[in-house]
């Protein structure tokens, strides 16, 4: 929870992390994530995601409303660390 907190406090707007939103439409992680997000996956991320049927979604406004970034993984603390690695 620290590492959430301080991505919180060093973002100016939102931060938000879905976790298994594919399963609320019985979808796989194929079909759930858009092919043009597919591309900013690593395929040893993608390949573990699938494995795992687990799909990490952390989505983060670092200095405006409208600008955003999103971070696919299978685990909620790597995918915090990889946000608060780009401040």
């Amino acid at each position: 929870m620290e590492k959430l907190q301080n991505l919180i406090e060093k973002t100016k707007c939102g931060v938000s992390i879905e976790i298994n939103g594919h399963r609320d439409y019985y979808e796989t992680i194929e079909q759930y994530i858009e092919p043009s997000d597919r591309k900013n996956i690593s395929n040893h991320v993608w390949d573990k995601m699938v494995t795992l049927d687990t799909c990490v979604r952390l989505q983060v406004y670092p200095d405006t409303p409208i600008g955003f970034y999103v971070i696919y993984h299978y685990n909620v603390e790597t995918a915090i660390d990889i946000a608060l690695s780009k401040y």
